[in-house]
């Protein structure tokens, strides 16, 4: 069942919770992503960001993305994640995205500000909702193992997430407080404080990017605070590597790359399951 960002974060409003948004550039990700949701019956986030463009193209692997979406039996959100530029947003949209996220974070305000608003007036068009980010956090979607650690001087201002919110009318707003896309190379310290400051002061949902890796109680924390969508890749598709690895050090004898594949939705599924089982229900955390 496709839905909408804004119906998505409701839900989770509604619930207490946060959504999860698994990046699936990949097809074995995309099934076992869905694959979780449904045996959790929660809604999800599928997502696609534009630096995984070298892994699936998004007008490859977009269309799957969307029919798998339409077919579901939970609720599911199609999105842009780190959408660089207004074209790819357009192309996202196009293919039947339900959302997207316009990554100026890097820009200096006022052009963050600027494009931002021009992507919400675009996504209205086509009835999607769109994340804005303010704040830099270091890593990158791909899982720079060099950049696993986190930089106070770029958090994100809550005055000025007030401001930028006002300003461009996001549905939702990704901010820095603590974590970093990829691995961590260190332990995560989260500033739980800003991130109840930033959704008081936003005044929309905050979006956690880097949420690989955190444990339960750090999930549970932000919640508490004010987080309603937590993005989530590189540790789902380590969990896949590491499936794979098992069969064929269990299994000699594997010679066709579809073992090796099923073997990795296997593992991805149970790993994503895992962390929507924290992420929407605390009392059922997953150790």
């Amino acid at each position: 069942m496709l839905i909408g960002l804004k119906d998505a974060l409701d839900y989770a409003e509604d619930h207490q919770c946060a959504i999860a948004a698994v990046n699936t550039p990949i097809f074995e990700s995309l099934v076992a992503t869905i694959r979780a949701a449904e045996q959790l019956n929660v809604p999800v986030i599928l997502a696609h960001a534009q630096s995984h463009e070298k892994i699936n193209r998004i007008t490859d692997i977009g269309p799957a993305m969307v029919s798998l979406a339409e077919r579901a039996s939970v609720p599911c959100v199609v999105h842009i994640d780190h959408g660089e530029d207004l074209h790819y947003i357009r192309t996202g949209l196009e293919l039947g995205f339900t959302s997207v996220m316009l990554d100026g974070s890097r820009m200096p305000f006022e052009r963050n500000v600027e494009t931002t608003a021009e992507a919400v007036q675009i996504a209205d068009g086509y009835g999607a909702g769109v994340e804005g980010e303010l704040g830099v956090m270091t890593g990158n979607e791909n899982g720079d193992p060099d950049q696993g650690v986190a930089d106070e001087a770029l958090y994100t201002d809550p005055a000025v997430a007030k401001q930028f919110v006002e300003r461009t009318g996001v549905t939702c707003l990704a901010a820095s407080f603590g974590t970093v896309h990829g691995l961590y190379h260190r332990e995560p310290k989260l500033n739980f404080d800003l991130v109840r400051s930033l959704r008081r002061e936003a005044g929309v949902p905050i979006v956690m990017h880097g949420g690989s890796g955190l444990s339960n109680e750090e999930y549970r924390r932000c919640i508490a605070e004010g987080v309603r969508k937590i993005n989530y890749y590189t540790y789902s598709v380590k969990a896949g590597l590491d499936g794979a690895r098992r069969l064929l050090d269990q299994h000699s004898d594997v010679f066709v790359y579809p073992d090796v594949a099923s073997a990795a939705t296997e593992a991805i599924a149970s790993n994503v399951k895992a962390f929507m089982t924290c992420i929407y229900d605390a009392d059922q955390a997953v150790a």
